[in-house]
């Protein structure tokens, strides 16, 4: 069967899987709370003839199907199916009825895609070997994917090797990309607590130390990090993302205490090192010379999301044999982070992107912003990727 039969045959039942995703949009569920999507995922398997396994890091699912052809080898097929807490500003029938939560990433499609791909499988399973539906919580927390593996998530279902996918807002439709090695970046969330003793700010700020000064050189600090300690060419990003101190109705009041948030993102661990470092001796320095105290916390969420080389001319194979190869694009380093990098980290794998189209003017809504939606027009294509790749992968008994 070509690959072309492939995504003619999921077109027949596409309708249903539109379905399913705007029912998972209407129903946002955040960071280990995925329980009705889980649910859902669960009895879609369960319908179409897979093993079914619930509750693998906590609300994480997988799905087994054996192919009809005689292969030892497995492979694990992962999505995401977390919102994020984002308050949506759409206003079709699928918006999110959750306040304050939303599927602004696109995980609910990312999901219904794998679930395509299980339904079309399980009708036609002529691949030699195990596929694995590998269906992850709390990938926006950067803790889904350890949680999983800490729950034998390798143990339990084997795998040669792993594959995920995320779509890609402003790529056209029918468009995939990837690359060898990193791909995406490490990301860490640090932040710092500034000390002094407040103060009346108008009777009194000579009696005060003040905690609002170091917050202010250090702002600017910060942004010296990057430029003046790593190499001119060497890709990183450090921001600030909160600022907090003081009580608004008491704009007199000289704070005792303010806070300071933000993300670092690198792709290399020496790179890490020195952003930590860095962080903490300008907060320390910069407060002893106001007469205040300084704390960092800072907290490593995900590694560098890193492709394995071998492992990327199977990936395109199977975008290829659907799209093209005028289709298939390489994608650049990006300072995104995704917590698919710790499976990466176990086993060798790809990560692919795929097109989620723009709108008729060329605009389009990225993902992480309140007017976001995934593009139910490429459903269909991301579930045929996904049966593309089993047969690349499981073709044969050896590869």
């Amino acid at each position: 069967m070509t690959r072309h039969d492939i995504l003619e045959k999921i077109r027949q039942f596409e309708p249903e899987l539109v379905a399913i995703r705007r029912d998972i949009h209407k129903h946002p569920e955040t960071r280990f709370e995925e329980v009705r999507t889980a649910g859902l995922v669960a009895s879609k398997l369960r319908e179409w003839g897979l093993q079914v396994e619930e509750g693998i890091g906590k609300t994480g699912v997988v799905g087994t199907l054996q192919g009809r052809r005689p292969g030892q080898r497995a492979i694990g097929l992962r999505a995401d199916m977390d919102a994020l807490f984002i308050q949506e500003e759409n206003d079709f029938e699928h918006a999110s009825s959750v306040p304050g939560k939303m599927h602004a990433c696109g995980h609910d499609g990312h999901t219904t895609m794998l679930l395509g791909a299980a339904r079309y499988l399980a009708e036609n399973p002529d691949f030699a070997g195990t596929v694995h539906f590998i269906f992850q919580p709390a990938e926006e927390a950067g803790t889904g994917a350890p949680a999983m593996i800490a729950d034998g998530l390798f143990d339990r279902f084997p795998v040669d090797a792993v594959y995920g996918m995320h779509n890609t807002p402003g790529m056209p439709v029918g468009h995939f990309a990837t690359r060898p090695g990193p791909i995406l970046a490490g990301a860490d969330f640090w932040g710092v607590t500034f000390t002094g003793t407040g103060g009346h700010g108008g009777a009194a700020p000579h009696l005060a130390t003040d905690a609002t000064v170091v917050l202010g050189h250090f702002l600017l600090a910060v942004q010296t990090i990057l430029p003046r300690n790593l190499k001119p060419t060497e890709p990183a990003a450090l921001s600030v993302g909160h600022v907090s101190g003081g009580t608004f109705g008491s704009p007199n009041v000289m704070p005792a205490r303010v806070v300071v948030r933000g993300t670092a993102r690198y792709f290399r661990p020496e790179a890490q090192a020195v952003i930590r470092q860095r962080l903490e001796e300008l907060a320390k320095t910069l407060a002893a010379a106001h007469g205040c105290e300084a704390e960092l916390t800072y907290e490593a969420l995900c590694p560098p999301t890193v492709n394995a080389p071998e492992k990327v001319p199977v990936a395109n194979a199977a975008a290829v044999a659907l799209v093209g190869e005028t289709n298939l694009g390489e994608y650049p380093m990006s300072t995104g982070g995704e917590d698919f990098a710790f499976m990466l980290q176990q086993k060798p794998g790809v990560f692919m992107r795929i097109g989620n189209g723009v709108n008729a003017d060329g605009s389009f809504h990225n993902v992480h912003t309140p007017k976001y939606d995934f593009n139910d027009e490429i459903l269909g294509l991301g579930a045929a990727y996904w049966a593309s790749l089993v047969q690349q992968e499981l073709s044969l008994e050896d590869r």
